[in-house]
């Protein structure tokens, strides 16, 4: 025998021996690690980490939170091309083998034994599946060998196209994007249907290396990818030459789009994370939950615009305050540099940085963050920017560009829509609306601060200020309730108290500082007369008041038992007086604020549906609430759940129970007349340009003045805005809350109530009009040429001899001589 002969035998026998060997060692891996795998069936009921999406009432997103941005799509939902160029880049043979490509590991094998490191896995794409789904990251032959076993059992219990679901939602692309439908949001902003050609190919490249490849750190390699992945296409067939070619020509075109809202709701966003995450935990985050609220998209951005230009007009009306910062520039500049800085400073809301390169005499030259520059002419806000001194006075207007700017100033620039843009600066002051469909007690758009991402601080649920005259309507309510009337008179004249409770003798006044002599209480309302108030509430008593005005959902404790009361000197916020204004606004009934209207799981299960008291006027029936049921305060309206049994107890179907009135008709009838009379012929008629004669309201500023204030309604929607600083600052001598807040109220009203027909309160019986004497309040002589036309309830009409109406006496509460000094 030769020796070659020999020499194969001797080859043969030791190749036969390894396989054999590698046979048997495969099948006892096998055999060993089989009993510790997974159970891939479960992959049909996978769920997969999905972020928490907050909606409108109209179903547009308002918010999203979660780490891992995610949107799965079912198969047939992903167009052929855009699954053929992940084929192409990860799995080309994916549709001929079983779950595991010998191609491939031998190639991997290979690099392992050159190079001594495993450099590429060699894995199929349901490789991928078992590990995103089963394994760790870790690169170990254990894992590989699991890796191997799953993918075979994977590919026995699912068909193809099923793996190749789990694969494309399940897959990290960067960016916290999850899936391609997020890979489609995060870069292009587009749905996946909506990609083009080399769009798709870019995303397909993004699996081998999300940081290496990524679009938004390194273009060039990605570039390089993308057209790498292109070629295999065309060599594959998948594509033809055209596209092809025209493909590698498009340029780079992805950007960070974040999460795709299309509503800012930020302040409602926040409140309804807080509720989930006490409701459900870290999974809110995770395990895909829909909240819908009651928002409105376009009241909301309404509400947005309202409060940024009521902020904007009153800054401009108190001076510039000069550049946010400034920097030492070089020459020759370093603008990328300086673009950078820049994108550090950040926009906010409308407001934008920009530095300021060159001055002329009536014109400045500035860098913007995007590396654009752009010229401030002399009209473009420099003129009119005279220096702020304090909140009462400015200093001289400019007369040259260098008065204000010098080279190195960072400043904030603003423009609107199709406009230029114009030297502007951050408000320091803050401002918050909040309105309510007063029928249900949805509210509809709710706004905290000029801008969340300045401050996310809650004005509408936490800030609790004093709503000073925005308050009186209420301490009316309870008299007329008591008694008086609207017409009747009460003595406008100084008055002064040495109370206990006070810390020093107190002198209140008007806002005027004049005052008035004998005034009806209609009157007095309407010209927002505080002696007057004051002497009301005193007539009534401090305890019924306070025991009235709970009703309206103050609680106890927030209502100083003395008689600045009358002058709103409590502490509320917001949304505790619009949810008071909408009892005046839907003629007598409490309703119960809220946001969240219901939650739904994954698979569109209501888990929670809000069960809110609804005005139902033919019904009448007596709805009794306990003080633990109507908050007002931060975040009131949420009701706890600890656990998913109880939420889907909660689910069993809405139950809307019937409002409780807590104003009798005929006195919310006459409130509202004398709040309309506010609008008319008040400290509101500024209100009067909207054209409406079915608004009501009341305006409200407090001392200093700190807070200034508006609450009203119109065709069934009650809105409260508010104006101030944080820090208690005064908004100025000149400003009221008819000058700061009610511009804002009007601004969003206007769009709230465009299309709605005028609302106006049905009369309720036992209502008299009667003619009266506008001076005593009693009733008109005959022929009486000066006389006016005043509502009564039927029983407290007056009669030529009384000017209260019969079971209301001045003399119920302290005696005057004690308390008071007329001068």
């Amino acid at each position: 025998m030769s020796k070659f002969i020999l020499l194969r035998r001797v080859l043969t026998h030791s190749i036969l021996v390894l396989a054999a060997g590698a046979v048997a060692g495969f099948a006892a891996i096998f055999i060993y690690l089989t009993p510790k795998l997974p159970d891939v069936d479960t992959l049909r009921d996978i769920r997969l980490q999905t972020p928490l999406r907050i909606y409108s009432r109209d179903q547009k997103l308002i918010g999203e939170f979660g780490e891992k941005k995610r949107t799965p799509l079912d198969f047939e939902d992903i167009p052929p091309l855009f699954i053929q160029a992940f084929l192409a880049a990860e799995d080309d043979r994916f549709y001929e083998h079983h779950g595991v490509d010998i191609g491939g590991l031998l190639r991997a094998a290979s690099q392992l034994i050159v190079s001594g490191e495993i450099q590429t896995g060699g894995s199929t794409i349901t490789m991928q599946v078992a590990k995103n789904y089963f394994l760790t990251q870790e690169r170990t032959f254990s894992r590989k060998f699991n890796e191997i076993f799953l993918a075979i059992k994977i590919e026995r219990a699912l068909t193809k196209e099923e793996i190749l679901e789990l694969y494309l939602n399940k897959i990290f692309l960067g960016n916290h994007a999850y899936g391609v439908e997020a890979a489609a949001g995060v870069y292009y902003d587009k749905h996946v249907g909506e990609l083009t050609l080399a769009q798709m190919a870019m995303i397909a490249g993004l699996p081998k290396a999300p940081s290496a490849y990524n679009p938004l750190v390194n273009a060039t390699r990605a570039k390089s990818r993308r057209d790498w992945i292109l070629g295999r296409m065309l060599s594959l067939g998948y594509i033809d030459e055209n596209a092809y070619k025209e493909a590698r020509l498009s340029e780079i075109s992805a950007s960070y789009y974040g999460s795709k809202l299309q509503a800012d709701a930020a302040y409602v966003s926040e409140m309804i994370r807080r509720d989930m995450i006490r409701r459900f935990g870290p999974d809110a985050y995770t395990e895909g939950y829909r909240a819908y609220t009651t928002i409105d998209s376009e009241l909301q951005n309404s509400a947005n615009e309202a409060v940024i230009n009521g902020v904007s007009e009153y800054d401009k009306r108190h001076g510039y305050r000069g550049p946010e910062q400034k920097w030492a520039l070089t020459t020759p500049l370093d603008r990328e540099h300086w673009q950078r800085e820049l994108r550090r400073v950040g926009s906010v809301g409308r407001w934008e940085p920009a530095l300021v390169l060159t001055v002329e005499d009536k014109s400045v030259t500035c860098l913007m963050r995007d590396g654009t520059e752009i010229e401030l002419q002399w009209e473009d806000g420099l003129s009119d920017a005279r220096p702020y001194i304090n909140e009462d006075s400015r200093g001289q207007a400019p007369e040259t560009a260098a008065d204000i700017l010098t080279r190195g100033d960072v400043i904030r620039v603003a423009a609107e829509p199709g406009k230029r843009w114009q030297l502007s600066q951050l408000p320091a002051v803050q401002a918050s609306l909040v309105s309510m469909d007063a029928e249900t007690g949805a509210i509809v758009s709710l706004v905290g601060g000029y801008d969340y991402q300045h401050s996310s601080f809650n004005r509408v649920t936490q800030a609790n200020r004093q709503p000073g005259s925005n308050f009186k309507p209420f301490v009316y309510a309870a008299a007329l309730e008591n008694g008086a009337t609207a017409a009747t008179v009460i003595n406008d004249a100084p008055i002064v108290f040495d109370d206990q409770q006070l810390e020093s003798t107190w002198r209140p006044t008007n806002d005027s500082g004049k005052f008035y002599g004998p005034t009806r209480l209609r009157k007095a309302l309407y010209n927002s007369r505080n002696l007057v108030s004051i002497r009301l509430l005193r007539s009534t008593g401090i305890g019924k008041t306070i025991d009235y005005v709970t009703r309206f959902g103050f609680r106890e404790s927030q209502l100083p038992r003395d008689l600045s009361l009358a002058l709103g000197s409590l502490s509320a916020t917001p949304l505790d007086v619009v949810t008071g204004y909408t009892v005046f606004a839907n003629g007598g009934y409490r309703v119960k604020p809220f946001v969240l209207e219901r939650i739904e799981d994954r698979d569109g299960n209501i888990l929670y549906q809000a069960e809110h008291p609804v005005v139902c006027r033919p019904c009448e029936e007596e709805v009794t609430f306990g003080p633990d049921q109507i908050h007002v305060g931060d975040e009131p309206f949420f009701e706890e759940a600890t656990n998913l049994e109880a939420i889907l107890k909660e689910a069993e179907g809405p139950q809307h129970p019937n409002a409780e009135r807590i104003v009798e008709e005929r006195v919310a009838y006459i409130m509202d007349s004398i709040l309309k009379d506010v609008i008319r012929y008040g400290t509101g008629r500024r209100a009067r340009k909207l054209g409406r004669s079915d608004l009501a309201g009341k305006t409200g500023t407090t001392n200093g003045p700190t807070d200034a204030w508006f609450s009203g309604y119109g065709s069934g929607i009650a809105t409260t805005a508010w104006v101030g600083f944080d820090d208690n600052q005064n908004l100025g001598k000149r400003e009221y809350g008819g000058s700061v807040a009610l511009p804002i109220w009007m601004e969003y009203m206007e769009d709230a109530l465009k299309g709605k027909p005028e609302q106006h309160m049905k009369q309720p019986a036992g209502i008299a009009t009667v003619r009266i004497d506008p001076d005593s309040g009693k009733l008109a002589a005959p022929g009486q040429s000066n006389a006016i036309f005043e509502i009564f309830r039927a029983e407290n009409v007056p009669d030529s001899e009384t000017v209260e109406g019969p079971s209301y006496s001045p003399g119920n509460g302290p005696a005057d001589t004690s308390l008071e000094e007329i001068f």
